[in-house]
């Protein structure tokens, strides 16, 4: 019989170590909550504001919920040599808000303060999220400053589109803070010597379930919450992709650095993909298209008939969008994958009938997941078998959907040809 081993002989693994940079714009009130999401799952946090940063929260705020001291000097603790250490020990470091100023000093290595100064000797992954008006954004020095990031393997997160200050709204809006935390989690989840594989590449990712209008009240619909589809768009934003999100019926924030185009119907989703994949390397059709629509839409509410009765409803079939996009490749060497949610019948098994399925649509990949009972929708967590169009197979246990979504993009980075 196997000893088991004492508790204090288990060896404890350490914490996360993230350094959280914190550059000067006003949206560096928002890192005090993606702060508070590190510490309160555990990670060690170091933060490292600059000077300007300090101007719009203090260090005593920093420190208070870090729980270190906090300090924008490369001349406080000099013995500890902090310029070089903490970029050497950090397991990710983070820069959220990363203003115009910040971008432009990483991309030509300049190094003025304590936060330049660990960006330099930093060997872990390095995510930038980047905050500022729409028109320091598009200037063609920021975007060359991005661009020259992205190259060397950095995480350059696409801001989000909103309100920014003062009455201006457009692009460069801090992601939610909730999401660059999921995104920093995918980072580190891969580990510090994965590859950024997906680094300029574009993909496209389909999310939900769609919805065929009876009448303006009712539709018909499916349970897809749109959780793996979601997953799939976060994570390649987080290996380095530019994504587009064609999201069906969602009630998700967007994911960091994520595109998202807002859908109802399977024709509307079929017109974005369509739209999106003339430039994609690679299409991932995880929403749940209706595979028919009613063939006639009333301009009112359907009424109740007063002897009981029930109307007659006539469906016709939508197009197979995941057919469509494999049979005619708008990008040639582009990787299409699908997904197909069975049960299994008379007929066969669900590989059988997943096989079946991959050979009649043509994609690369199709993702199958066994459905019955209901699992896996709304679910957190997710299992499934990866079946290749040359005959691979790979089965993915269960786990989250995020893990799921990382063994997707392994198989296909694979497949890319470059």
């Amino acid at each position: 019989m196997t000893a088991r081993a004492r508790p204090e002989e288990v060896a404890q693994q350490p914490s996360p170590r993230v350094v959280l940079g914190v550059s000067g714009g006003i949206a560096a009130y928002k890192a005090c909550e993606l702060l508070r999401r590190f510490t309160e799952s555990g990670h060690d946090v170091t933060v490292v504001p600059t000077a300007a940063a300090l101007e719009f929260v203090g260090a005593p705020t920093w420190a208070a919920l870090s729980g270190k001291p906090v300090s924008a000097e490369v001349w406080t603790g000099v013995h500890e040599v902090p310029h070089v250490r903490i970029g050497q020990t950090a397991d990710v470091v983070v820069v959220a808000p990363a203003t115009a100023d910040l971008l432009a000093k990483a991309a030509h290595g300049l190094a003025d303060d304590l936060l330049t100064n660990t960006l330099l000797t930093a060997r872990c992954p390095v995510v930038l999220a980047p905050a500022m008006h729409t028109e320091m954004w598009e200037h063609p020095a920021t975007q060359a400053n991005v661009e020259t990031l992205r190259r060397r393997g950095v995480v350059v997160v696409e801001p989000a589109v909103g309100r920014l200050t003062g009455a201006d709204s457009g692009k460069g809006r801090l992601p939610e803070p909730a999401e660059v935390f999921e995104l920093v989690r995918a980072v580190l989840d891969r580990g510090a010597d994965a590859p950024q594989d997906l680094a300029g590449r574009k993909v496209v990712v389909s999310a939900g379930g769609t919805r065929e209008y009876l009448d303006p009240v009712r539709f018909l619909g499916n349970r897809s919450s749109g959780l793996q589809g979601y997953a799939l768009a976060r994570t390649a934003a987080a290996r380095g992709a530019h994504v587009t999100l064609v999201s069906a019926n969602v009630s998700l924030d967007a994911p960091a650095g994520v595109s998202v185009v807002h859908v109802e119907t399977t024709e509307e989703l079929r017109e974005a993909v369509l739209a999106a994949t003339a430039t994609a390397d690679a299409v991932v059709m995880a929403a749940a298209p209706a595979d028919f629509r009613p063939d006639s839409v009333s301009d009112a509410k359907i009424k109740k008939a007063e002897d009981g009765s029930a109307p007659s409803i006539g469906l016709v079939q939508n197009p197979d969008i995941l057919a469509e996009i494999s049979r005619d490749r708008a990008r040639d060497g582009a990787v299409v994958v699908g997904f197909a949610a069975e049960t299994g019948d008379v007929s066969g098994s669900v590989l059988d009938l997943a096989r079946a399925k991959l050979a009649r649509k043509g994609c690369d990949l199709l993702v199958v997941n066994d459905v019955s009972g209901g699992a896996v929708f709304g679910s957190a967590d997710n299992e499934a078998v990866i079946l290749g169009a040359d005959g691979s197979a790979v089965e993915v246990p269960r786990g989250t959907k995020a893990a799921l979504a990382q063994v997707i993009w392994d198989e296909v980075a694979r497949r890319f040809v470059d």
